[in-house]
């Protein structure tokens, strides 16, 4: 595009960021308390005032080695990396090419991300979870030409490379010291681009971005085996981060604990881009079994998580309590708490200085998100003195739909719609309940390769959910259901039903199958089950003599594994069991799913 008429873009593009804090500012609803969002049109923008806004403040708090302390990072610094880094992607050729980034929650994967997106391509966050060959798939859906990825990554890429069958061209290694053909080191690539900086490189720091353009690529989980792509652009983004935090305060001092994997929307805009565009900082958790002590460590104010995070702390506190025999003093101490609040005094974090000291002594916000969490949890923390809350979003929303007010939260809802973005109930039956839907600047371009399903979810820019709910006489919406089949555990994974199916029903043993969750053992999260209908044609041309339930079983149960093989943790299947009948069917000869009969 020539520079005259990119400058003009720019400037409609900062029009419309303009409109945006303006709708905040003139906003008459009473829970947007925090007016003061600055106009961002696209991340290299938000990434380059905040550093020239909170240039020698820590962006990250990093460890190089688990024995070692968190050590700050500066926007400053985090800048010259991502300059350093996009500079030299542009060398390697990756202009305006498709990029994927692979690896847990880290700095040098923040890098880049920010190094892809502002002004270098698309930028394709992938999951670490997949089997390889699922990612192999989404490098070839995506024509991705350069990975970032961590070192237990490399040898699954350089293979994909080599195999030919895809468009890799480039792998760069995120921990390596030094380039070791045919991968490159990040660190030395940043250091490469930063002396052609220095000599007088623009290529990057003036790379043009187009904010309504396609810039980051999501897969989401498929439900016929190929997962569907969410294209979003920087616009998509950038509203979010402006809307959101004028119903919940983030500020400058506060230090976000990143636990949630990020190649998820929820983790990469709330967790990792809205800290950095308020000034604040990020610290990541090395694992799962390091959490408590990287909290202790680094002593956060903010962590957004799933549900079951929260209820695990939540079940630990009171365990404790009964272990140590102080669940009485406990009890008391919280009706003492509730008695000194309605006096207009709270004395919270003295009577419960010891469960604070468990989250570092500084959090002051959980925020819950990815699937519902049981209210009594987020009145409980309230309670001890730590504000939670829970949201409500999905990738196509970039991914916010909407949040509880900080001033004003209600535990048994998803939140409100924000400032410039609308939620409203599509055919409410009688008791208001009704499919969400949502508008704003933040839903979606469209499903990647795919207008048939954008259109089908896209209506007169309505975003619909899939999900069924109903809105309160104050603007809270609750969620009752999901029009569509999606079991969503308590981690807050995806797991579709007719995924599973598909893999199941290709196996010739099998004719059909119902896959759904089922209450696990212990009461906690449900499990996957699969109710199947064995293929009697192929057991009699096969089999002589047919064999018994439990050979049957035995044979199942190697087809399930061999699926379970394939697939992350949360979405094996757990239990099984053979029906003898027809599934009971609608006159399409669909199976109907939700018939109790078709489940067991």
């Amino acid at each position: 595009m020539e520079q005259k008429e990119y400058l003009e873009l720019k400037e409609k593009e900062l029009r419309d960021a303009l409109g945006t804090v303006h709708a905040i500012q003139a906003s008459n609803d009473l829970t947007v308390v925090y007016r003061d969002s600055r106009p961002i049109t696209d991340l290299k923008n938000m990434i380059e005032t905040s550093a020239k806004e909170f240039g020698d403040r820590p962006a990250f708090w990093r460890k190089k080695t688990r024995k070692d302390a968190y050590e700050p990072i500066t926007y400053r610094k985090y800048l010259e990396d991502i300059n350093g880094l996009g500079t030299a992607l542009i060398a390697m050729g990756q202009q305006d090419r498709r990029i994927g980034v692979i690896g847990a929650n880290c700095y040098e994967w923040a890098v880049g991300y920010m190094a892809v997106v502002c002004g270098t391509g698309i930028v394709v966050p992938l999951d670490k979870e997949l089997p390889v060959k699922e990612l192999k798939q989404q490098v070839i859906e995506a024509e991705i030409s350069c990975v970032i990825a961590a070192k237990k990554h490399v040898p699954d890429f350089v293979a994909m490379k080599n195999s030919g069958d895809t468009k890799l061209e480039i792998i760069i290694d995120m921990e390596a010291e030094a380039d070791l053909d045919p991968v490159r080191s990040l660190v030395q690539a940043i250091d490469e681009g930063n002396n052609m900086i220095r000599a007088g490189n623009t290529a990057f720091t003036e790379a043009q971005v187009i904010a309504n353009e396609m810039s980051v690529l999501l897969f989401t989980s498929g439900t016929t085996g190929i997962a569907k792509g969410v294209m979003l652009s920087h616009r998509n983004i950038c509203e979010d981060l402006m809307i959101a935090p004028t119903v919940l305060t983030v500020k400058p001092t506060d230090i976000f604990f990143s636990v949630l994997p990020l190649h998820h929307t929820y983790e990469c805009t709330c967790g990792f881009l809205m800290p950095l565009y308020k000034g604040a900082s990020i610290a990541y958790c090395e694992g799962l079994k390091y959490i408590l002590t990287n909290i202790a460590e680094c002593k956060p104010t903010m962590l957004l998580g799933v549900p079951a995070i929260f209820e695990m702390f939540y079940k630990r506190i009171w365990a404790n309590a009964r272990k140590n025999g102080k669940e009485k003093k406990l009890q008391m101490a919280l009706k003492i708490s509730r008695a000194s609040l309605k006096a207009g005094v709270d004395l919270r974090k003295k009577l419960f200085k010891e469960i604070h000291a468990v989250f570092g002594g500084n959090m002051r916000i959980l925020i819950s998100g990815g699937a519902a969490i049981n209210p009594a949890v987020l009145d409980g923390f309230t309670d001890f003195g730590i504000l939670a809350v829970q949201g409500y979003g999905l990738t196509e929303a970039s991914p916010m739909g909407a949040l509880n007010p900080d001033t004003a939260p209600n535990s048994r809802s998803i939140g409100r719609a924000f400032p410039h973005c609308h939620l409203r109930i599509d055919h409410p039956d009688e008791d208001g309940i009704g499919e969400i839907c949502i508008k704003g600047d933040n839903i979606m371009l469209g499903y990647y390769k795919r207008p048939d399903l954008t259109d089908e979810v896209i209506i007169d820019g309505w975003f619909h959910t899939g999900d069924l709910g109903y809105i309160d006489s104050e603007g809270y919406a609750y969620i009752t259901g999901r029009k569509k089949n999606v079991i969503i555990t308590k981690n807050g994974k995806n797991v579709f039903p007719e995924e599973l199916e598909y893999y199941l029903n290709n196996a010739d043993l099998i004719e059909e199958s119902v896959v759904f969750a089922k209450e696990g053992a212990m009461g906690d999260d449900d499990i996957i089950a699969a109710y199947i209908k064995v293929d009697e044609e192929y057991l009699a041309e096969n089999f002589d003599p047919i064999p018994a339930d439990d050979e049957l079983m035995e044979m199942l149960w190697k087809e399930v594994d061999r699926i379970n093989r394939e697939n992350p943790p949360y979405k094996q299947i757990r239990t099984i069991k053979i029906r003898k009948e027809e599934f009971i069917k609608n006159s399409s000869k669909k199976i109907r799913r939700f018939e109790q009969d078709n489940k067991f």
